[in-house]
């Protein structure tokens, strides 16, 4: 996909929003979510990547409510939605709105999907589905950790949109995919600058990912060790995970994943709130401002 990807990185942009509350399905907050996009796209970001298994469906109103801003899946499961009618979702926003959607695919995980078997193999599987019906490589990414998926996301997709990684797996991956397929790891930032509260609030939401051995096995490939994943995660691996601090301690930790070879970073904002629909839009302003 080398010679197809300079588009979308530049649709893309450097930064973007990564958010499960602006994919909700709630007819009473359809209004709400539209102005949240409208703003997104007026404080500059690229691109809103919609959490929690999103499809084509899902990011129909952000784009109905924008004239730039490209929506992207992450990550849409394969075992959730099958190939033929994530193809027709791409296809009727691909006549709606040109160019501004980018179909983001994962394997999730066991113990979420009862029919997990054979991840890769059923990945690609998907893929030569989603090529006969049509649905173009350099319109889709892969939520790709390991050096198998990193390398499927080069050979058959536009790139790679790794979760909960850190600056080094990004220097990992841009060798694994050369220079030019899209590389756009996602970064939780905690705009919290005491430590203390900053890594309580960081723990609270990294929990439920330290129980999905994708992600634990991803740490230890990275040098992190067992102690490391006990108790909430140590202070070691949360600050590698999160962002934290002051404005200028903030930006400097997103732009190490620039520095490392990533394209665009979608960033998520964490917060103490147990709803996790929630919409962080005066954290969202704040980040813009930092990154400006």
């Amino acid at each position: 996909m080398s010679d197809t990807t300079p588009a979308l990185k530049q649709t893309v942009g450097r930064y973007g929003v990564w958010s499960v509350g602006l994919r909700s399905e709630n007819p009473a907050r359809r209004g709400e979510i539209e102005e949240a996009a409208a703003e997104l796209e007026s404080l500059g970001y690229g691109t809103v990547w919609l959490g929690g298994s999103s499809a084509p469906a899902n990011a129909a109103p952000l784009l109905a409510a924008t004239s730039r801003l490209a929506v992207g899946t992450s990550i849409q499961s394969i075992w959730q939605h099958d190939a033929e009618t994530s193809a027709a979702g791409f296809a009727e926003l691909e006549a709606a709105h040109p160019g501004r959607f980018v179909l983001g695919l994962g394997v999730s995980h066991a113990k979420l999907a009862e029919q997990y078997r054979r991840p890769y193999s059923a990945m690609v599987g998907y893929l030569d589905e989603l090529d006969r019906a049509g649905v173009p490589a350099e319109r889709r990414v892969l939520a790709a950790l390991g050096p198998r998926m990193l390398e499927l996301s080069r050979d058959r997709a536009a790139g790679a949109i790794p979760y909960l990684v850190t600056p080094e797996h990004t220097a990992r991956a841009r060798e694994i995919l050369g220079e030019a397929p899209l590389l756009a790891p996602e970064f939780k930032v905690v705009l919290e600058s005491d430590p203390t509260r900053a890594r309580e609030v960081a723990r609270a939401y990294l929990a439920m990912y330290l129980a999905l051995p994708n992600y634990t096995d991803n740490f230890l490939r990275l040098g992190f060790t067992e102690d490391d994943l006990l108790d909430g995660g140590s202070d070691r691996l949360v600050d590698a995970v999160f962002a934290w601090g002051d404005d200028g301690r903030v930006r400097d930790r997103v732009e190490e994943f620039r520095a490392a070879g990533a394209d665009h970073v979608a960033l998520q904002v964490v917060t103490d709130t147990t709803d996790r629909d929630a919409l962080p839009r005066d954290e969202w302003r704040r980040l813009a401002s930092l990154l400006a």
